[in-house]
C-alpha cells in the first residue's frame, strides 16, 4: 500500500463526520474522559502550528482515551470577542460579526482538515447571544453579590486611537496598534473583587495536579503576604499616612517616606507644599507612563521630595522625609510606602540617589556597598536589640504596635481587583443602568440577553468613551426600579470574561434554561486535563478559577475547582531557533505542510520534534522524515504473512505496547513515536508481519496518524472504526526475552559470550559455556578448581 495521503485523508474526515464517532454522550454508563484545549482567538490569518502542537497533546489522549473504552468530552469553540477584529472592522467598515463568521469558518474548515477529534456538535462562539447572555447573568450575580464595584483610576490611554490599552498593548509607552505615545489617564473603571476569592484560590491549588511552575506562578500572581498596616503621623497636621510591610521590626530603620504621585493628601494640603510647580512637572512625566514602566525594577530612580509635608515614625518620633516617586502606584496597597534603605536595594539606591540617612537594623552586610536583605541581629531598634530570630523580632514589634495604637498585623496580596471593562463595541455589553434615583441598577434577568446594536460606525467616541455611547436608541431607558429615564452603561466586558466559563457550556451548549444543567455539570466535571500555554496560566486559569469558585459557592456548579490538571505545551520556534513572526518571516503555515506531506506527517512531526514542554525549532528535513516513516508504515501491508513472528519480535511488539502507552500519559510524545519507528526497522528486518500483530502496531500509532491507520485498518478487514477499537495492552510475561546473552570469564578474563536461556538453571549453563569452543580451547589440559555463575549475568571458571 501507498501512503496516498491526498486520497485517503479527506476520505476518513468524512467517514468520521458521518459516523458522529467523536461525539460525546451524556450520562454514558462508561467512564467519562474530558479532555480541554484552550479554544482559540479565530484570526483572519487561520491557524498557526502553534495551534496545532497545542491542541496535539489532548487530541492524542482523547483518542487513546476512546479506544481504552472512555465516553470522551473533547470539544472545541471561539473566543471570538476582542480588539483585533475591532480594528479591522474599523479599517474596512466591515462589521465584527461577518469577520467573526468568516474566520471561524475557515478555522474550523482548517482544524478538520488537520483531522483533529472535536466533538463539532459542542461548538460554541462567545459572541453568540444566547453564549454571552449567561456571562452577563454571571456578572449580574456578581453584582448581585457584591463583587462589582466601580472606582476611579488611571489607564493607558492612546490619544490616537481613541482607546484604553491594556499593559501589555502599551508596553514602551508605546500602542501596539498605531505606536503613538501613549499617556495616562484618569477613568471610572469597574472592577471584580477578585481579591475577595484570593485566599479559596490559593487553597485550591492543594487539590488540583497542575505542575510545580504552573502553581508556582500563580501563587506569586495572587502574592499573599503576611505583615503589619502601620500609620504614620504627619507633622502638624491631623492626618496620617498607611503603610503596608512585611517587616514591621525594620520600622527603626525608616529614614524615609514614598507615596504615589497621584496621591490625594498632596492635593489636599497643596497649601503647605511649597514646590508644587515640582511635583505637577513630575507627576506630568509620570502620566505619560505605563505601569509597567513605572513599577519595573531596573530603571533610574526618580523622585521629588514634597517641601512642607514631612512625616513622623512612630517607633521613635523622627521627623522623615516624604517623596513622591514613579514605582508607587496608588493602585498598590495603600499608595504609599515606608523606606528602609539599610535592607531593600530599592530604597538603598534611592537613598543614595537623594542623599537620604541610611540607619543599620540588621547585623550583616556592608551597608556601605549595598543593602544587606538578610537575617540577623536586630540592632539601632530600642526594645528588639538582640533579637536574633526574624519570625520574634516581627511579633515583638506586632504586640507594640498594637499596645501603642499605631498599627495591627495584616494580610495583603499583590493581585489587584480585576479592571473589568473596555470602551470598545465588540463585547459583552455590560447589563447595567445607571438612574438618577435609584444608583446603579441591574438589567432585569429576564430581559437577557442585553444584545449589541447593530451599528455601522465603530469607531471609538472622544476621550475614550465607547462606539456605544453615540448610540442614543441604546444609551437611552427606563430605569427598571422607579421608572425614571435613565442611560445604559455603554462600556463592554474585556475579551476574559467569556473564557472564564467556556469549559461549562461545553457540558451543555444548547441549553436555554441555564448556563448548563446540573446533572450534565455533574457527570462531566471537573475538566480531567486541561492543556494550554504558559502564557494563560495566571489571568486566564485564575479568572476563570475564580468565577468557577463564584459558581460553586452560588451553588450553580458541582465542584470547586474547574480543571483537575492541568499540562503546557512549549514554543515551536522558527527554522532560524527565533519565535516565529511574520515580519522576521519564519512563519509555517500548518495547511502548506498538509498540502505537500499531508495532515498525518504534520501530526506526526509536531509531537516527534522534541520535548512537548519545551520550546523547539522547526526543521524541515525532520518533516520529510516523518513523510518517509509513515510511507515505510503503508508498505508494512506489503509484508503480511501468515508465519508466525519470532519470539524476539513478539516481545519487543509488547515492549512498544507498554512504552507507547505509558509515554503518551507522560506527554512524552517524541519518545512514543520514537519507539514506533525502531518497531518498524524490526519488523522490516523480520520480512514478515501478521494480520493480528500489524493491528496492534497502527492502533498504536493512530493517534498521532489516524488517517493512514483508518486506511490500513479497514485494508486488514477490521471491525468497525479504527478510532474505537481497542487499545492493546501488554502481556508483562512477553516483554521479557526468552534468552539472554552473557559474559564467560576463564580466571577472571572474559574469553567469550554465550545465548543461554532466560532464568537459565547454573548447571545447565555450565554445560552450556564448557560446549563453547572458544571457551572450551581456554580450559583444555587444565584442571577446574571453582565454577561460578551469577543468574543471568556471567559465569566463571576458576581452573589450573
Amino acid at each position: 500500500m501507498k501512503y496516498m495521503f491526498k486520497k485517503i485523508e479527506p476520505k476518513w474526515q468524512a467517514k468520521w463526520e458521518e459516523s458522529k464517532v467523536f461525539e460525546a454522550k451524556d450520562n454514558s454508563d462508561k467512564p467519562k474522559f474530558y479532555g480541554l484545549v484552550e479554544f482559540p482567538y479565530p484570526s483572519g490569518a487561520g491557524m498557526h502550528v502553534g495551534h496545532i502542537k497545542a491542541y496535539s497533546s489532548l487530541e492524542v489522549i482523547s483518542r487513546k482515551r476512546r479506544m481504552e473504552g472512555y465516553n470522551v468530552l473533547f470539544p472545541i469553540g471561539f473566543d471570538a470577542f476582542g480588539l483585533p477584529t475591532e480594528n479591522y472592522a474599523v479599517k474596512t467598515g466591515t462589521h465584527p460579526r461577518i469577520i467573526t463568521d468568516e474566520n471561524i469558518k475557515k478555522f474550523s474548515n482548517q482544524l478538520k482538515k488537520v483531522g483533529f477529534s472535536f466533538d463539532w456538535n459542542r461548538v460554541i462562539d462567545t459572541t453568540d447571544e444566547d453564549y454571552y447572555k449567561w456571562t452577563q447573568w454571571i456578572f449580574l450575580k456578581m453584582f448581585e453579590k457584591g463583587l462589582v464595584f466601580r472606582d476611579r483610576t488611571l489607564v493607558n490611554y492612546c490619544p490616537h486611537c481613541k482607546v484604553v490599552l491594556s499593559n501589555e498593548d502599551s508596553q514602551g509607552g508605546k500602542c501596539d496598534i498605531c505606536h503613538s505615545e501613549v499617556v495616562q489617564k484618569s477613568k471610572d473603571v469597574w472592577y471584580l473583587r477578585i481579591t475577595q476569592y484570593a485566599d479559596k484560590l490559593l487553597e485550591g491549588l492543594k487539590d488540583v495536579d497542575y505542575p510545580d511552575n504552573v502553581k508556582q506562578q500563580q501563587v506569586h500572581w495572587i502574592g499573599k503576604s503576611k505583615g503589619a498596616f502601620v500609620n504614620f503621623d504627619i507633622d502638624g497636621i491631623d492626618e496620617k499616612l498607611e503603610i503596608y510591610t512585611t517587616r514591621p521590626d525594620t520600622l527603626f530603620g525608616v529614614t524615609f517616606m514614598v507615596i504615589a504621585p497621584e496621591h490625594p493628601i498632596i492635593d489636599k494640603y497643596k497649601d503647605k507644599v511649597t514646590n508644587m510647580d515640582e511635583i505637577t512637572a513630575y507627576r506630568n512625566e509620570c502620566a505619560k507612563k505605563t505601569e509597567f514602566e513605572r513599577t519595573q525594577l531596573v530603571k533610574d530612580k526618580t523622585g521629588v521630595c514634597i517641601q512642607g509635608l514631612e512625616g513622623i515614625n512612630p517607633v521613635n518620633g523622627k521627623k522623615i522625609p516624604i517623596y513622591i516617586a514613579d514605582y508607587v502606584m496608588m493602585g498598590y496597597g495603600t499608595g504609599a510606602i515606608m523606606a528602609v534603605p539599610a535592607h531593600d536595594q530599592r530604597d538603598y539606591d534611592f537613598a543614595k540617589k537623594f542623599g537620604i540617612d541610611i540607619i543599620e537594623v540588621i547585623k550583616g552586610g556592608d551597608i556601605s556597598k549595598e543593602a544587606y536583605t538578610g537575617d540577623g541581629e536586630m540592632i539601632n531598634s530600642d526594645f528588639l536589640n538582640g533579637y536574633t530570630k526574624k519570625k520574634d523580632s516581627i511579633e515583638r514589634m506586632l504586640e507594640e504596635l498594637e499596645k501603642k495604637g499605631i498599627g495591627k498585623a495584616g494580610v495583603q496580596y499583590k493581585m489587584k481587583d480585576w479592571a473589568f471593562n473596555r470602551q470598545r463595541y465588540w463585547g459583552e455589553p455590560i447589563p447595567l443602568i445607571h438612574c438618577p434615583n435609584c444608583g446603579v441598577v441591574a438589567v432585569p434577568e429576564e430581559e437577557l440577553p442585553l444584545r449589541l446594536p447593530d451599528v455601522k460606525d465603530f469607531e471609538p467616541g472622544e476621550d475614550g468613551q465607547s462606539p456605544l455611547a453615540k448610540i442614543d436608541s441604546f444609551v437611552n431607558c427606563t430605569c427598571p426600579k422607579c421608572g425614571a429615564a435613565a442611560k445604559r452603561e455603554t462600556d463592554t466586558m474585556p475579551q476574559w470574561a467569556g473564557s472564564s466559563w467556556y469549559f461549562l457550556r461545553y457540558t451543555d451548549p444548547h441549553n436555554t434554561q441555564a448556563l448548563a444543567d446540573m446533572d450534565k455539570l455533574k457527570y462531566w466535571m471537573p475538566v480531567d486535563w486541561y492543556n494550554g500555554g504558559m502564557e494563560h496560566v495566571t489571568r486566564h486559569m485564575i479568572y476563570s478559577r475564580f468565577w468557577h469558585h463564584f459558581l460553586y459557592d452560588l451553588g450553580v456548579v458541582n465542584t470547586p475547582e474547574p480543571y483537575a490538571k492541568r499540562s503546557i505545551q512549549g514554543l515551536i520556534l522558527g527554522p532560524d531557533g527565533d519565535k516565529m513572526s511574520k515580519s522576521k518571516g519564519n512563519v509555517v503555515d500548518p495547511l502548506d505542510i498538509v498540502e505537500e506531506y499531508g495532515a498525518d506527517t504534520l501530526r506526526t512531526y509536531v509531537l516527534f520534534m522534541g520535548d512537548y514542554g519545551a520550546a523547539t525549532p522547526w526543521s524541515d528535513s525532520s518533516v520529510k522524515g516523518c513523510k518517509k516513516f509513515l510511507d515505510r508504515v503503508a508498505g508494512l501491508t506489503d509484508i503480511l504473512s501468515e508465519e508466525p513472528v519470532s519470539d524476539e519480535l513478539e516481545m519487543k511488539i509488547h515492549r512498544t505496547i507498554k512504552k507507547v502507552s505509558s509515554d503518551i500519559e507522560s506527554l512524552k510524545f517524541n519518545t512514543a513515536i520514537a519507539s514506533l519507528m525502531t518497531l518498524i526497522n524490526e519488523i522490516t528486518a523480520e520480512g514478515h508481519i501478521g494480520k493480528e500483530d500489524l493491528g496492534i502496531f497502527i492502533k498504536l500509532l493512530s493517534p498521532f496518524a489516524p488517517h493512514l491507520c483508518e486506511e490500513i485498518w479497514e485494508f486488514l478487514g477490521g471491525e468497525g472504526l479504527l478510532a474505537v477499537a481497542p487499545w492493546p495492552v501488554h502481556d508483562e510475561g512477553k516483554t521479557v526475552s526468552k534468552t539472554v546473552e552473557i559474559g564467560v570469564q576463564v580466571n577472571g578474563k572474559v574469553r567469550g559470550t554465550i545465548v543461554i536461556p532466560n532464568g537459565c538453571e547454573k548447571e545447565k549453563a555450565f554445560e552450556i559455556a564448557k560446549a563453547d569452543e572458544r571457551i572450551a580451547s581456554f580450559l583444555e589440559g587444565k584442571n577446574l578448581i571453582k565454577e561460578i555463575y551469577v543468574p543471568n549475568k556471567i559465569v566463571n571458571f576458576v581452573a589450573k
